[in-house]
């Protein structure tokens, strides 16, 4: 049975947690441009917040793996705000870019449903970075190879939660059996429909042939900066392929009809002389 994990948004406090036991975890370094010299103190020190609200990261990255996303939400006379959270990460879909775009291997599925990335096999050909509709793996300028979240491959491997999960003090993250998770999640949705929260919805069923990690939002997937109308890449294959078949094809048939013409003319012309 695949393993993943639920993300209930709608009881996260954005308090990063699991961004530092991802990175604690995976003995992340430090993002370089989380850093500036400060003359005073004639060092670099760490820079913690992009400007964008309390998000500290702004995108994920070879050493970002999670994003922990902050929203804020005003009325048009701001009287009334709201502040949506979101730890965002790799979404481990069924249908993966990332793995059909690969032309070395280097990209798997394991056995638990996971998307890993073997980084013994990586040649950094960055292929993989254009077709993930979600935006999350990116090229490491020290080793030349891409990375993103593994959903904790050791850990999960060894009969063990994923960190981020498991460094979670609200429960927003749940690593489990897909099929149990979607279970406590259509309950989750039910409940919040019943509380008055009408734009709730559960996104990840259908995307990208269905997320192994996905989530509950209360606004929009577009306000906690998702895809609607997810497109993997290799999906528009057929239909491309198809027109340029058609194209050549039709090319080859003007250069034939040209041909014939030129050919016609040129005896025409004999026969005269």
């Amino acid at each position: 049975m695949p393993k993943g994990m639920f993300v209930d948004t709608s009881i996260c406090t954005g308090c990063k947690a699991c961004q530092v036991a991802c990175k604690e975890w995976n003995a992340l370094p430090h993002e370089p441009g989380h850093f500036r010299y400060n003359p005073v103190e004639k060092r670099p020190i760490a820079v913690n917040f992009t400007g964008n609200s309390y998000d500290n990261t702004g995108a994920m990255s070879a050493t970002d793996w999670r994003q922990v996303r902050f929203i804020e939400q005003f009325s048009e006379d701001r009287s009334r705000a709201r502040w949506l959270f979101s730890s965002d990460s790799c979404k481990h879909c069924n249908d993966a870019g990332c793995l059909n775009a690969c032309p070395t291997g280097a990209i798997v599925r394991t056995d638990l449903g996971n998307v890993f990335i073997r980084q013994d096999v990586c040649i950094g050909c960055k292929y993989c970075i254009p077709s993930c509709p979600f935006g999350v793996i990116s090229l490491s300028e020290v080793t030349g190879t891409v990375y993103k979240c593994t959903l904790c491959n050791d850990r999960i491997h060894n009969g063990l939660g994923t960190a981020c999960a498991k460094a979670c003090p609200t429960g927003s993250i749940s690593f489990g059996e897909v099929a149990e998770l979607r279970n406590a999640a259509d309950k989750r949705l039910a409940q919040l429909k019943g509380l008055g929260y009408g734009e709730a919805n559960i996104y990840g069923y259908k995307e990208a042939g269905g997320l192994n990690v996905f989530y509950l939002f209360l606004d929009r997937p577009q306000v906690y900066g998702q895809p609607e109308a997810v497109v993997v890449p290799q999906q528009r294959l057929p239909v491309s392929s198809a027109v340029t078949i058609a194209g050549a094809l039709a090319l080859g048939g003007a250069a034939l009809v040209s041909f014939r013409e030129r050919g016609s003319r040129e005896n025409d012309e004999e026969v005269k002389k």
